[in-house]
């Protein structure tokens, strides 16, 4: 029963999909079940996937046979997904931005991140990032056609949200922790909670392999390895540590990596 209340609050925390009522009451809530719900950072990633996935394919079907269809599917799937999250990592991403490009302080970086409003170095970040997605996401319906492209949303979602637990378990929470969504994730995450989300992320490689065994999904994920790596160096250099902005940011960059690897060994067309 702890395994489910902590995957519902991690679902609850991390998306916009209501958890109330009576169900509310039955799961509970503290910072210490907050802190165990890390662990399923990658199983929000297979709630979010796959109805994302759907809608790419739902909308990819419903469209006539002509070229803006991928780039419709795309769009109108990136719009759900981060309607179904709040833009939670997102949020992360801009705020990150606006705090490392806005200064090279770690003192004023962190100062500049905790302000809500969105500066130039945010919307930047924003705007790419999502435009990054849409345009992978068309690129790999094009290339690998509506299944591959839907099949890696989800494996996206899943893979990306596995990262920040290896930034939670080897780094220290920074900033202003007694106001910070993110304080009770503070403490390092354990092996075990680690290897809860491997499974998690583990089981959706499982499917997608099962599914489209001859696409390169190893190549996807050393992307999201790559991004992750990059990510942590960053954060480490930055601020000595991770905030709960940092690890949104770093949910967006190994979904957009991820992504952008498995472009790149899709087919090319000849010359």
């Amino acid at each position: 029963m702890a395994f489910i209340r902590h995957f519902l609050i991690a679902v609850q925390f991390f998306t916009r999909i209501p958890v109330t009522g009576r169900l509310a009451d039955w799961v509970g809530f503290s910072p210490a079940m907050l802190r165990a719900s890390a662990a399923h950072f990658p199983g929000v990633g297979w709630v979010v996937g796959l109805p994302t996935a759907l809608v790419f394919a739902a909308v990819w079907w419903w469209l006539p046979a002509q070229p803006a269809a991928p780039w419709v599917a795309s769009l109108l799937s990136t719009v759900f997904s981060v309607l179904l999250t709040g833009a939670f990592h997102e949020d992360g991403l801009a705020d990150l931005a606006d705090g490392l490009g806005g200064s090279t302080s770690r003192e004023r970086a962190l100062e500049i991140m905790k302000d809500s409003r969105i500066g130039s170095f945010g919307a930047i970040a924003l705007v790419l990032a999502l435009c990054s997605k849409v345009a992978l996401l068309a690129l790999i319906a094009q290339a690998g056609g509506a299944l591959v492209a839907a099949v890696a949303l989800f494996a996206g979602h899943v893979t990306s949200r596995l990262m920040p637990l290896f930034i939670i378990h080897t780094m220290q929470h920074v900033g202003d922790t007694p106001s910070s969504k993110s304080k009770p994730l503070a403490e390092s995450i354990g092996r075990g909670a680690l290897a809860v989300g491997v499974l998690w992320w583990a089981l959706a490689m499982a499917l997608v392999v099962t599914l489209l065994p001859s696409v390169r999904w190893a190549q996807a994920v050393l992307g999201a390895l790559l991004a992750l790596l990059w990510m942590g160096r960053l954060l480490r250099r930055r601020l000595q540590g991770f905030t709960g902005d940092g690890l949104g940011a770093t949910q967006q960059v190994s979904e957009i990596a991820f992504l952008f690897a498995l472009s790149l060994s899709l087919p090319t067309a000849a010359p």
